[in-house]
């Protein structure tokens, strides 16, 4: 697999509350190379969305530490962060967060052109091709099914070719024949770039395509399983 890509060390997040301190995460800790497959699984509520924001470098732990690409996150402001995330970080979310103004290959053109790329539209339209669009190019979100958006929103987040990418819920919106192939083209993808995969879901049957797999209850992490 290679050298580590993500480390956290006793990650732990706690906010106020009306009651007092709320532990959301306790002293969570793991280590991921580049390549690998992790799936974070729980009941609403169990910390899954908030260890992924950390692991990002979207929000800062009370405690602990993330290690991003060789940078300690949690020295780094938020300019910073950022920073790293746009060289080594992808997303996919569940509300596919495409914008309605452009179309399918302007969405994947758009990081590429912030990044200078001068391959920008040459790199979209191999991606959009690679999911399955090549003839939806010039539509519109709008114009598009949410099977369609959530693979727009895939070949946005691989054409930086990212070290990490981090799905938070990646088929929570679309039914379960989409959904299975939606998997199939994230592990597909995951595969042939060497691009570490995070995914939060409640799809134990995604969960147990990664390689590891960890289960939260009320922040606390029960004993990983290798599947």
């Amino acid at each position: 697999m290679g050298a580590s890509i993500l480390t956290a060390k006793n990650l732990s997040k706690v906010v106020p509350s009306a009651e007092g301190e709320l532990t959301i995460l306790h002293e969570l800790s793991l280590e991921l190379n580049k390549g690998d497959s992790l799936a974070i699984v729980g009941a609403s509520g169990s910390g899954k969305s908030t260890l992924l924001g950390l692991l990002a470098g979207l929000d800062l732990p009370s405690s602990g530490e993330v290690t991003l690409a060789g940078q300690d996150l949690s020295n780094l402001d938020e300019d910073q962060r950022a920073r790293i995330r746009a060289e080594h970080v992808g997303f996919v979310f569940q509300s596919f967060q495409l914008l309605d103004s452009l179309n399918a290959l302007e969405n994947v053109m758009l990081p590429l052109e912030l990044d200078g790329r001068k391959d920008a539209r040459d790199r979209a339209t191999e991606l959009l091709q690679r999911v399955g669009l090549g003839q939806r190019l010039t539509h519109s979100p709008r114009q598009l099914s949410g099977g369609e958006q959530q693979r727009v929103a895939i070949a946005r987040a691989f054409a930086a070719e990212p070290d990490v990418l981090f799905a938070d819920e990646p088929t929570g919106n679309l039914d379960s024949h989409t959904g299975e192939r939606i998997s199939d083209l994230l592990f597909e993808l995951n595969k042939e770039s060497g691009t570490t995969l995070v995914l939060v879901t409640h799809d134990e049957r995604l969960a147990h395509r990664c390689r590891r797999l960890i289960r939260l209850e009320a922040g606390l992490l029960v004993a990983p399983l290798e599947p």
